[in-house]
């Protein structure tokens, strides 16, 4: 456990050399990496925490803005006492915290890997759901969330071939704090629109996007990747909205090339 203003991280720290810094999406914890940790760490640091609320790290009631989930990444770095620059690989709501990281902690950047996230605010009828969500769930707990979001998480195909690892991802929800969900839900419904910022991020950028994502489609994600001056862009197939875990194989083949360039 590593002490940060205001919350005590869980974090994973494995590996040696240039550091990645992987964040987790909405509503899992670190395992969702677990099969880039086992490749990546033979060459790299992975640094794969469990954002504020979620996980083993601490809770943080009302509302977590996807600005406090980046100063919380940059003084997690601080703690582990990294003062070179990483590589931030963000999916989901890990992607919106990115955007932030940018614009706070520029100076700590090398390069960004964006997995199935989206650059556009909420709508206001996304927002509204948000919010009722995070109303709903302390009474109700996780299960709602689970019944709302895991359908559209995994392409049918994975399904398939892995229905143990669905049960796992269920529960890694199940297991994840009321109040946690809420305050990130409340976070993500008032986060910014990150369009205007893409074409001022200098540093390089992989795009990664599962086929069956219909959640940050393939073409939502393309024109992300051409409005971001230096990007590279993959589709991954047989995958959705958790590509890095349902078909990690050419994840990890492409992050490395992008690696070995950057």
């Amino acid at each position: 456990m590593i002490h940060i203003p205001g919350a005590t991280l869980s974090a994973q720290d494995v590996g040696q050399g240039s550091p990645i810094l992987f964040v987790h999406g909405f509503p899992l914890d670190h395992t969702m990496w677990r099969e880039q940790v086992a490749d990546l760490s033979r060459d790299y640091r992975c640094v794969v925490p469990d954002l504020r609320g979620f996980g083993q790290s601490t809770v943080t009631e009302g509302k977590v803005t996807m600005e406090q989930f980046a100063d919380d990444l940059a003084a997690l770095l601080d703690a582990l006492q990294i003062t070179e620059p990483v590589v931030l690989c963000g999916l989901s709501m890990g992607g919106y915290i990115a955007w932030q990281f940018v614009r706070r902690h520029a100076s700590r950047l090398k390069a960004l890997i964006l997995c199935d996230t989206r650059a556009v605010p909420d709508s206001s009828e996304a927002a509204a759901s948000r919010l009722k969500l995070a109303d709903d769930v302390v009474p109700l707990g996780p299960e709602i969330v689970v019944k709302a979001m895991l359908p559209k998480l995994i392409a049918p195909g994975f399904k398939v071939r892995e229905p143990s690892w669905i049960e796992e991802i269920r529960q890694v929800m199940l297991a994840t704090n009321s109040h946690g969900i809420a305050a990130a839900s409340r976070g993500m419904a008032e986060r910014a629109d990150a369009r205007p910022w893409l074409p001022t991020i200098e540093c390089p950028s992989l795009v990664l996007v599962g086929e069956q994502d219909v959640i940050s489609t393939p073409t939502e994600m393309s024109e992300i990747a051409s409005a971001l001056p230096h990007a590279t862009f993959r589709v991954i197939p047989d995958s959705g909205h958790l590509a890095p875990l349902e078909n990690p194989l050419p994840v990890n083949e492409a992050i490395r090339a992008f690696l070995a360039t950057t």
